[in-house]
């Protein structure tokens, strides 16, 4: 699963080759004596079995980009193969692939760029790397220099669900936008993960004819965050997918995030303001902020420099074809990640092994294909996919539903298998997001009828629905949910255990006490929710007025 911080999701770049180093034993002799006491059921053994090729130290991790991804997308196109589904990947000289290939570009600062305040027409006053601003990368171009006024704008958020315009009463055009980090507690988690993040900060500057954005670090985020982490992690790489030229893609109309200023460089800029900056700082603290846009007597200057490296990787896409004349021609796609975090950190372990996340969810969704082709092809037509460089920022998953290898407008649903953490025995399950669509009362019918509950989000203020790969999928109005074990009984001290010590840590290997048979239910359960959807007469569609559904208009209820 892919950090919370959204426009702070950095990594470093991909390590390629297959090492020689050997294999550790994941596990120990008294687990295998317990095994050996106690044989697992043929389903919990072949989920077991792929995890153990997937989060292997042979697999170094499965970095996107790298060597032993590639081998791991091999492995998964060959279990697909076996489990007779189509190859739905490339096509080339009139064949098709399991593989999709998809272009990727490595990008980071190069250099400290440079950035300068001129108020009121008087003499530019340079800004100091690291201790007023840190650039960002601009993945559209190798070099971004933006001249402009400035316009504060809150949390520059425009959310009308409620009441809100941080713009209302300024005009942005031809402008640089400076806006505050985070968003207004009062909103739902999903909702506030969303409209808090950078990138859709600047889709609404860009909307509204701003040229550019910056970022102020207010003293609450800089108590969380010392403005020195910021200015490290700047240097780290971060990915997306490569146009033709090379350079990153980004949202067609989208504007450059310049940069992030400190508190030292925020009262800076805010020098001779109608709203002094410490006033501005002092609202920011409080949860549920507002302020009043106003036109700063300021004019930037930035410029910053972005080096490129590309790299390639692929989604593996296996395609079992529905037996319905007519509902044949929709797709409901079952979608999970491959990659993981690769090598990093320092001991003697520093290979991120990700068996929760995500061989776990790959293992299923695996297992999920031989029973559908077992027990018979829905009347709709099931896609598998499993997506490159979730951990770089969702890229696998956008990738495909910007070039999707079958028509857009035919897939009416993603149920997305990421993390599912199975170190006990669940007793519910929960949806992210399932009760946004029509897709909720048929998790709920299954989930119970199979002997669970069906419990709301434990955790909402994570905003987990916006976090995983069936996002990019919703962002093209695709009712979409993400299955997880729930928290009743053991659950909730497991899930926090695994968050605290194993989430993105090379403990994340097949030493913990996973409890395979837990896979094979949760399979079962999840197998049962695809071939719902997949048989339903009624197409799946948003709850009317439901958020994301009408922000990124889907088809809505009557």
């Amino acid at each position: 699963m892919r950090r919370l911080a959204l426009s702070l999701s950095l990594v470093t770049l991909p390590v390629s080759g297959v090492t020689q180093e050997a294999t550790r034993t994941a596990d120990t002799p008294a687990a295998a004596s317990a095994a050996a006491a106690t044989p697992l059921s043929a389903g919990a053994a072949a989920i077991k079995g792929h995890v153990m090729f997937l989060a292997s130290d042979a697999m170094r991790g499965r970095e996107a980009g790298s060597a032993e991804f590639d081998i791991a997308a091999q492995y998964v196109a060959s279990q697909f193969f076996a489990a007779g589904l189509k190859p739905g990947g490339d096509a080339a000289a009139g064949a098709r692939s399991y593989l999709q290939q998809v272009p990727l570009v490595a990008y980071k600062p190069a250099g400290k760029g440079t950035m300068s305040i001129a108020h009121a027409g008087g003499t530019p006053q340079p800004l100091v790397h690291g201790v007023d601003y840190v650039p960002s990368a601009d993945p559209r171009a190798k070099e971004t220099a933006v001249t402009a006024p400035v316009v504060f704008v809150g949390y520059g958020i425009v959310a009308p669900a409620y009441g809100r315009d941080d713009y209302r009463g300024v005009d942005v055009r031809g402008k640089i936008v400076a806006f505050v980090s985070g968003s207004p507690a009062k909103m739902t988690g999903e909702e506030r993960a969303w409209l808090g993040s950078a990138t859709t900060k600047a889709r609404f500057a860009a909307e509204r004819g701003a040229i550019g954005t910056i970022t102020l670090q207010t003293p609450r985020a800089e108590n969380q965050r010392a403005f020195a982490q910021l200015v490290e992690a700047s240097t780290h790489t971060r990915m997306t997918w490569a146009n033709p030229d090379g350079t990153g893609n980004v949202e067609a109309g989208s504007i450059p995030n310049l940069a992030t200023l400190s508190v030292a460089g925020a009262a800076k800029l805010f020098a001779g303001a109608r709203t002094p900056w410490a006033k501005v700082a002092r609202a920011a603290d409080k949860p549920d902020a507002v302020f009043v846009a106003e036109q700063l007597p300021a004019t930037l200057a930035a410029a910053t420099q972005t080096s490129f490296a590309p790299a390639r990787s692929s989604n593996v896409v296996g395609v079992l074809p529905g037996s319905d004349p007519v509902l044949s021609k929709e797709v409901v796609v079952l979608s999970a990640h491959l990659d993981h975090v690769g090598v990093s950190g320092k001991g003697t372990d520093t290979i991120h092994n990700g068996a929760l996340d995500n061989a776990i969810g790959i293992a299923s969704l695996i297992e999920e294909a031989k029973r559908f082709q077992k027990e018979g092809a829905p009347k709709r037509t099931i896609v598998f996919l499993a997506v490159t460089a979730e951990e770089k920022g969702l890229i696998g998953s956008d990738y495909f539903a910007n070039h999707p290898t079958m028509p857009l407008q035919s897939i009416v649903a993603d149920v997305n298998l990421d993390m599912p953490i199975l170190t006990y025995r669940f007793e519910d399950m929960v949806a992210f997001g399932g009760d946004r669509s029509t897709l909720g009362p048929i998790i709920r019918r299954v989930v119970e009828g199979a002997g669970f509950a069906l419990s709301p989000d434990p955790m909402p203020d994570e905003g987990i629905f916006v976090r995983s790969d069936h996002f990019r999928f919703v962002q093209k109005g695709v009712p979409s949910v993400f299955l997880w074990p729930g928290q009743k009984g053991p659950g909730k001290a497991a899930v926090e255990h695994f968050m605290s010590t194993n989430y993105h840590k090379p403990g994340d290997d097949l030493s913990q006490p996973i409890e395979w048979e837990q896979g094979v239910r949760f399979v079962d359960v999840n197998y049962r929710i695809a071939r719902e959807i997949a048989d339903s007469v009624a197409r799946p569609v948003w709850n009317k007025g439901d958020y994301f559904g009408t922000l990124f208009k889907g088809p809505m209820a009557e």
